[in-house]
């Protein structure tokens, strides 16, 4: 299995921006979709963005669509989640996971997570 390290997160003021990464530590020669959920206090964790291995197949939810964009560079092994424009509701623990599909969203079938990185927006 893949293992993944993010980056990137801290505080910040409401509509400002950062840029999350989620590293391969461990690889597989397969290719693996990405995606970035989140988890805010008290809440579940939720879906935020998904990329397929090729990137020709990316979704978000409604709530980051138009403010956040998620792209990868396989040849470095990582992913990035660029966030703009961000509310003080996207204060979470940020999740990068990869899936042994090549294309995947739900939840259920990311399989590797990284230990999450904390994004605070301020108001």
């Amino acid at each position: 299995q893949v293992q993944l390290v993010e980056s990137g997160g801290g505080l910040v003021q409401a509509g400002g921006s950062l840029r999350l990464s989620c590293a391969a530590t461990r690889r597989t020669k397969s290719g693996y979709a990405v995606a970035w959920f989140r988890q805010a206090p008290g809440k579940e964790r939720e879906f935020v963005a998904s990329i397929s291995w090729t990137g020709g197949t990316i979704d978000y939810s409604d709530s980051v669509k138009d403010r956040f964009t998620i792209s990868r560079e396989n040849a470095k092994y990582t992913a990035y989640l660029q966030m703009n424009d961000l509310k003080v509701e996207d204060t979470a623990v940020y999740y990068c996971a990869a899936s042994n599909r090549l294309i995947a969203s739900a939840e259920v079938d990311f399989t590797s997570w990284g230990q999450g990185t904390q994004v605070t927006v301020s108001s």
